[in-house]
């Protein structure tokens, strides 16, 4: 059996608009709407944020708060290496998806041996820079951190001394950089990105499994692929933001997004990948009750990290309800 831990991480200062921080909280409303246990189950650690930040001016206009998220990304690193180092299989709850670079981080300080390789389940690669970010918001940044990624051959912006010194701090957290190689990194779902991202994805030959893929291939399939291209990696770290599933079902989330996941198929992905034991960590991201009706988004969300739960407790026969 794994033994679960949940890290709160109710930060929104990533994120291009506001209420992400209070997805945790509509997740635990969802669960009690179900007449759920799911939240007393398991150990949970709240992480403290920097959401104070988002009443100051923004001084770092291609990099936004960026200051407050490296203090986040050394929290969330800490909570997640310490879980991982007590034993616990730690599964986080964030706000924005800028604070899974201190995820990745976190793994990589725990296991700074072992090869990880990610699965990023998200209608976007998240792969900006302060060089290249149209936004400045740093929700669309994590996996360039942790890629140790600058983008400068594409560059639109000339970012200040200051956030470039934070930027080289996020990169190097841990003492590690790069945390991940590209080769070690899947996409599923990506529809959305900018030439900035497009020109990394195909330099750097990342793997990405389109929707159209895994409808015509099947869940499954598109599993055993991931695996199989993953092989060489020792853990494995999965990432979902909500906004990989269709905008027609994802209007509770920051940048909602077309032609993706189905409900039943985010579901069966996930589900099918809690079955191999080289995943170490899942991240569930960017519910925002705020854009909502009826907290629907993180109902369809709870019920997709319950029975993922349920089946990293399988082998033992305990299932939560």
């Amino acid at each position: 059996m794994r033994n679960i831990k949940i890290i709160e991480v109710k930060s929104e200062i990533g994120a291009g608009t506001r209420g992400a921080s209070l997805g945790v909280d509509a997740l635990k409303i969802a669960a009690l709407d179900f007449m759920s246990n799911f939240f007393v189950n398991f150990p949970s650690e709240v992480v403290e944020t920097e959401n104070n930040m988002l009443y100051e001016p923004v001084i770092a206009p291609y990099a936004k708060r960026i200051k407050g998220v490296y203090t986040m990304y050394e929290r969330v690193a800490e909570s997640v290496s310490a879980t991982l180092k007590s034993g616990l299989f730690p599964i986080v709850l964030a706000g924005d998806h800028s604070t899974a670079g201190g995820t990745i981080a976190g793994i990589k300080i725990a296991k700074p041996k072992q090869r990880l390789g990610v699965i990023w389940i998200d209608a976007h690669a998240d792969m900006h820079t302060p060089f290249t970010s149209p936004s400045g918001n740093m929700h669309g940044m994590p996996l360039a951190t942790a890629l140790g990624l600058d983008n400068v051959s594409a560059k639109i912006h000339k970012p200040d001394a200051t956030t470039l010194d934070y930027w080289n701090k996020l990169k190097n957290i841990g003492k590690i950089c790069p945390k991940i190689l590209p080769e070690d990194v899947v996409f599923i779902a990506l529809r959305d990105y900018e030439k900035e991202e497009e020109q990394l994805l195909k330099q750097l030959n990342i793997k990405v499994f389109t929707v159209a893929e895994l409808r015509r291939k099947g869940v499954e399939h598109i599993v055993r692929q991931t695996m199989q291209y993953l092989a060489a990696c020792d853990d494995l770290y999965v990432s979902f933001d909500v906004d990989s599933l269709d905008s027609g079902i994802s209007r509770g989330t920051g940048t909602p997004v077309s032609n993706g996941l189905k409900e039943r198929e985010a579901e069966d992905l996930l589900a099918a990948l809690a079955q191999y034991h080289k995943i170490c960590c899942l991240e569930v991201t960017e519910v925002n009750p705020t854009l909502d009706k009826e907290n629907l988004m993180a109902e369809i969300a709870f019920n997709i990290l319950q029975r993922t739960v349920n089946i990293l407790l399988q082998n033992v026969g305990a299932v939560l309800r």
